[in-house]
């Protein structure tokens, strides 16, 4: 809904400029035109009111409400896919700002600087006449608002689609590696370059490896997720009293504690995957029972370190590689919730 309601405001925005830029400044031209040659305007404000028609103005504020009707959906309905709204938001400000400069900027500015309209202009007075100048001449507010937010967009776009992008961390799966209110950093070209929204590889670079963890989206699931890959293509696991085999061999574990102290209720394990050291957690008080799987070519084997608190592979299957987003690398800050400062304790590699 709230990607329909995106759609539908970028487009009608853009067919609102273009009626602007052209039927609306030939009707301003004529206007001025007119009042240039009956010299009817004693001052710049009565002359806007002759020139400038009301539907303009309405009509950007009709394109003002409609963003805002979308951003209001976006608070509300909180189904949005952030990806499309970047791409959207940067082709249309792309578009309109390609065309502004480059087809409807060189003719408008000849029209205010040339014949009976620059005469015209030069009655009113000295700081009025630059201003008339970049009213008539110049951008209308669609056009302006657009050229100065591309070069803003394009490089979020660029940075977040190909370099970086940030996430919080929603849930308990991945503990104790990753707590909730983590804000991490993921690494968009790792494991190659990929389209925004469409996901489709332009540019091999690398491919995931066992212990890496890794944000994704599960099979049939539009909602991002975070895991620590533990079976790669091809890869038999087997997980029996909650101990892990890849390719019939036990990966390398150690008990570290268990806590509380009193009556222990969960184990903190040093688990080895590949060159990978981490901790995982298992709860004494929960079993979820034994599985062997061989992982499909193409795909990844997914697992949270909150073993017995995680929804990963277990439950939605196997991971196309079509589906992968990036690399968590790093935690930038802990915010748990807006009542609470943040902190930069757990600043550092995830590992």
């Amino acid at each position: 809904m709230v990607n329909l309601i995106l759609l539908f405001v970028a487009a009608t925005s853009l067919c609102v400029w273009l009626l602007q830029e052209i039927k609306g400044r030939r009707q301003m031209q004529t206007a001025l035109q007119w009042c240039a040659e009956k010299k009817t305007a004693s001052d710049a404000v009565a002359l806007r009111r002759q020139v400038v028609p009301a539907w303009v103005e309405w009509s950007y504020r009709l394109v003002s409400a409609l963003w805002l009707l979308w951003v209001a959906s976006v608070v509300l309905i909180k189904d949005g896919d952030f990806a499309l709204a970047l791409v959207v938001l940067t082709a249309l400000a792309g578009v309109i700002a390609g065309l502004d400069r480059f087809v409807f900027e060189k003719g408008r500015q000849a029209y205010v600087n040339a014949g009976k309209i620059a005469v015209y202009i030069t009655y009113f007075v000295k700081q009025e006449q630059e201003n008339l100048k970049r009213e008539f001449g110049g951008m209308l507010p669609i056009a302006e608002n657009a050229r100065s937010f591309f070069p803003v967009l394009l490089v979020v776009l660029v940075l977040r689609s190909f370099v970086v992008e940030p996430f919080q961390i929603p849930s308990a799966s991945m503990v104790p590696s990753l707590e909730v209110g983590d804000y991490i950093l993921v690494n968009k070209f790792n494991y190659g370059l990929r389209l925004p929204v469409v996901g489709t590889k332009i540019l091999e670079v690398g491919e995931p490896e066992r212990g890496d963890v890794m944000v994704f989206f599960p099979p049939g699931d539009s909602r991002y997720f975070i895991k620590r890959v533990v079976g790669l293509p091809g890869d038999k696991l087997r997980y029996v009293n909650k101990k892990l085999y890849v390719n019939d061999e036990l990966v390398p574990h150690t008990l570290v504690a268990e806590v509380p102290p009193l009556q222990p209720v969960t184990q903190v394990v040093r688990e080895q995957l590949g060159s990978v050291e981490h901790l995982i957690h298992h709860d004494k008080r929960i079993y979820r029972g034994d599985f062997e799987t061989t992982v499909k070519p193409g795909h990844y084997f997914m697992m949270g370190d909150n073993r017995d608190n995680s929804s990963d592979s277990r439950v939605w299957g196997q991971v196309p590689e079509k589906n992968i987003v990036g690399q968590a690398f790093a935690i930038w800050m802990h915010w748990q919730s807006f009542s609470q400062l943040p902190s930069f304790d757990r600043v550092g590699q995830i590992r």
